[in-house]
């Protein structure tokens, strides 16, 4: 289970809610998703893939659907969300078999 779809868990989705969503979310086809969410998503998805590609007129865009003050949070977030993962992936670790979140959040783990 990867670290988003423990998140998820901890915040009260169900197992078969988690694997609809991040099946959306990975298809990368996010109409269905609300105006400001669709915003983020296209943002974090070019911000992972291909992070020298974005513009003014993408943190404009973020500024516009959330404030300038999230608009701060979800870059930062998304940034050391791709340091990390490229920190784990270069050193190969594993994913955690159980739900490190739900233990943090003092919810029994999965």
């Amino acid at each position: 289970m990867g670290h988003s779809e423990m998140g998820l868990a901890v915040a009260g989705l169900k197992q078969e809610q988690i694997q609809e969503l991040t099946q959306k979310l990975a298809g990368g086809d996010w109409s269905g998703f609300p105006p400001a969410q669709r915003v983020a998503l296209q943002f974090a998805h070019k911000q992972a893939k291909e992070p020298a590609a974005v513009s003014d007129k993408d943190v404009k865009g973020l500024v516009d659907a959330f404030g300038f003050n999230r608009a701060i949070d979800l870059i930062w977030y998304g940034s050391w969300c791709n340091y990390m993962t490229r920190v784990a992936d270069a050193f190969q670790f594993p994913l955690e078999q159980e739900n490190v979140f739900a233990i943090l959040a003092g919810k029994k783990a999965n």
